[in-house]
């Protein structure tokens, strides 16, 4: 038998990168199943303002969090201390507000629905909470590990306390979402004017007649209430319409801009190293304006977000930031200081372990978002399963006590030949013999 003549170099070279040439099909094809896969009921609306919510946090975070090498040691610093001109970046992307606001709406129309299936409210809540939590147990684990390790090889306190602290940041939001979420009930039905005034006081009492700074943890829950509660008028139906959203925007923007200018609150609606003040550690009235700013322009892009999600690959994108949402969130500053320990083994780069005093270190570190990106993949696919767990495989064993020995006959009705398939369990198990037509 005559072989195969062999294959040529340019044969040999187009085999090899057939995978590459076909994934733009596969991949429309994956987004036209998903697409098909949704209800149609589904509000996608919803989905992509949490998805834009989710990955605003994330690029703020890699664009304003620098990690500086300095004598062995490694600080955090902001380009927003050294640069103020650069803090419209933080109105971009200080999204926070409307991931409540979507927060706000799913978990009022959730137990509106679990009420109506007559589902308890501890069952509801358990449900809801485990979503969230479920993947913390990774990020705490390798954490508490990759601590230990550094501690007992000598490595500088503060550089482990400065990791340790930044990658364990993303856990104090979820805290206070767990929190309003358990108290979905209870503020259903509450007009954020209330948790608007009561921000507006306390920032009265600690800025206006020097009242203790503690008291501004009250706006903690109080600030991200706001949007919570505007998230459950929307579920009933109270912000349907522009008008709505138009008075939000243009009402947050001018309060905003005039609480800046004129009442000395910070631009930056993110926290600054050194700042006397900040606008979000605990929140202000400056940020609770902003964030109402920010409600009402997603509530005016709903209908153009419907029309948009409408298309597979656009919904398959935002669907896939959605299933990775937790994911995303928590290992978002890992992959950040993982490309910066990585990078430390070529030297102190620019625009990665370089103090941001200049615009150069903005421009540089654009070019290291790719980077940042990558590293975030390989920690979604080691993760990812933590946020969805898959039901465990059945042991051998297991299976083989559950064979079915099946016997068929074959009986002709007037439709015409049907098939019956009798299953006959094994003894050990106490169940009926069952028929089904197939």
């Amino acid at each position: 038998m005559r072989k195969p003549p062999p294959l040529r170099l340019s044969d040999r070279i187009r085999h090899l990168f057939d995978p590459v040439r076909h994934l733009p099909d596969r991949t429309r094809h994956l987004a036209r199943r998903m697409d098909t896969a949704t209800p149609p009921d589904r509000d996608r609306a919803v989905d992509a303002l949490r998805a834009f919510a989710i990955l605003g946090v994330v690029l703020g975070h890699w664009l304003v969090t620098a990690l500086v090498a300095d004598g062995g040691r490694l600080h955090t610093d902001s380009p927003l201390q050294h640069l103020p001109r650069l803090a419209p970046i933080s109105w971009v992307f200080q999204t926070l507000a409307v991931f409540f606001l979507v927060g706000g709406h799913v978990a009022t129309r959730g137990y509106t629905a679990a009420q109506a299936k007559g589902i308890p409210y501890r069952r509801w809540l358990t449900a809801r909470l485990s979503r969230l939590f479920k993947p913390v147990a990774a990020l705490l684990t390798l954490w508490t590990i990759a601590t230990t390790a550094l501690l007992l090889s000598g490595t500088d306190v503060t550089t482990v306390h400065t990791l340790a602290k930044l990658a364990l940041s993303p856990l104090w939001f979820l805290l206070v979402f767990a929190a309003l979420t358990a108290a979905t009930p209870l503020v259903t039905r509450l007009n954020p004017l209330w948790p608007l005034a009561v921000v507006l006081h306390v920032d009265l009492l600690r800025f206006g007649f020097g009242a203790p700074p503690a008291i501004g943890w009250v706006n903690l829950a109080a600030g991200w209430l706001v949007p919570y509660t505007l998230g459950a008028a929307w579920t009933r139906g109270e912000l349907d319409g522009p008008r709505v959203g138009w008075v939000l925007f243009t009402g947050g923007t001018a309060a905003t801009a005039g609480l800046i200018a004129c009442a000395g609150y910070p631009a930056s609606m993110v926290g600054v190293p050194g700042a006397s003040v900040s606008n979000l550690n605990p929140p202000t009235l400056a940020a609770v304006t902003f964030g109402l700013a920010q409600c009402g322009l997603a509530l005016l892009l709903r209908e153009r977000l419907r029309r948009t999600m409408r298309r597979p690959m656009a919904w398959a994108a935002v669907a896939f930031v959605n299933l990775s949402a937790m994911t995303i969130f928590l290992w978002h500053q890992t992959a950040l200081m993982a490309t910066t320990a990585t990078g430390l083994l070529l030297g102190r780069l620019p625009g990665l372990h370089t103090s941001p005093d200049h615009i150069g270190w903005a421009a540089a570190r654009l070019l290291w978002l790719p980077a940042f990106a990558l590293t975030l993949a390989v920690c979604w696919a080691a993760f990812h399963t933590y946020e969805h767990p898959g039901t465990p495989r059945r042991s051998r064993s297991r299976t083989r006590t559950r064979t079915r020995t099946r016997t068929r006959t074959h009986t002709r009705s007037r439709a015409g030949r049907s098939r019956i398939v009798r299953t006959h369990r094994s003894s050990d198990r106490a169940t009926p013999t069952g028929a089904r037509h197939v």
